[in-house]
């Protein structure tokens, strides 16, 4: 067989892009490392709090953690929390910006496919505030024709945008990236979700391929969408320095858990694999123009 004529790339991020368990647990780590430190509080106390916070958030990269977390606020009641803990705050930036870039290859690769006049789409799970800071900070701001996320969790009370932000509201905007978000409370394997961002192109499946790290998520929703399925097998997480502490800490439910390591390749095969690196996804498409075959669907204002 041929390779498939591809209008349309949807790629997951976390992992298939970057290395993002790898950047999670330095800056996390770190940031958790200092708190222990500055606070006193035993590792195994903050573990639990923060695992609970990111269960009632559903995000494991809740901004706010430090100012929530029951054993800090109990220590220091009338204490800004957010200035009495800036190390560890530093340490999670400063550990962040020393991991965070690309995979070998992705952003040849991706400019390669806009050149060939293919639409590069993006949909990750990261909430709205962390998928387009990494689009910025990898320099793939315009290398994406879209960006689509979940909206980002709530706010606490009292807080604005204005009054967290350390820098101009422009700062955090995207510049020639679209940034759009997923329904609120939709998560990957839904494939309705992958097919919704398939018709506001006015894109027909079969024309699309997605490439995601996840065969449970990435994988098993590509197939249900009818999409050509790609497994960056390279992203596998599991057994890496980190994955036993983002799995104690993690919003993920345990159900979600169990079904995410159990669920074999014999359940979920995938149609095509990147062994090595991302690249590879040229010598397995056959990239073209995109051009719609329906009207494009608006999203909902």
């Amino acid at each position: 067989m041929g390779r498939p004529a591809i209008g349309v790339l949807v790629t997951d991020m976390d992992n298939t892009l970057f290395d993002w368990l790898a950047m999670w647990h330095a800056a996390f780590g770190a940031m958790l490392e200092r708190l222990v430190a500055d606070s006193g509080v035993p590792r195994e106390t903050l573990e639990r709090e923060i695992y609970q916070l990111h269960q009632e958030h559903g995000t494991t990269e809740y901004a706010f953690v430090i100012q929530a977390l029951p054993s800090l606020r109990a220590r220091h009641p009338d204490v800004d929390l957010r200035a009495r803990y800036a190390g560890a705050i530093e340490a999670y930036r400063a550990a962040r910006r020393g991991t965070l870039r690309l995979y070998p290859g992705v952003l040849d690769t991706l400019r390669a496919l806009r050149a060939a006049g293919t639409r590069v789409i993006a949909y990750t799970e990261s909430l709205a505030y962390y998928a387009a800071y990494r689009v910025r900070a990898l320099g793939l701001d315009g290398v994406l024709d879209t960006l689509y996320s979940p909206p980002d969790h709530a706010l606490p009370d009292g807080a604005t945008p204005e009054t967290i932000r350390r820098y101009p509201p422009e700062h955090y905007r995207l510049g020639a990236t679209v940034h759009r978000h997923t329904r609120a409370g939709a998560w990957k394997p839904d494939a309705a979700v992958l097919r919704g961002i398939l018709d506001e192109l006015g894109a027909a499946p079969g024309e699309a391929v997605y490439v995601g790290d996840s065969l449970v998520k990435d994988v098993a929703m590509a197939q249900a969408a009818g999409v050509v399925d790609v497994f960056a097998g390279y992203g596998d997480v599991r057994g890496r320095p980190g994955y036993a502490l983002l799995r104690r800490v993690t919003h993920w439910t345990p159900a979600m858990l169990i079904r995410s390591e159990t669920r074999a390749e014999a359940e979920v095969r995938p149609t095509h694999v990147l062994r090595e690196g991302f690249a590879e996804l040229l010598g397995l498409i056959e990239p073209r123009p995109f051009a719609p075959h329906v009207a494009p669907r608006r999203p909902p204002a």
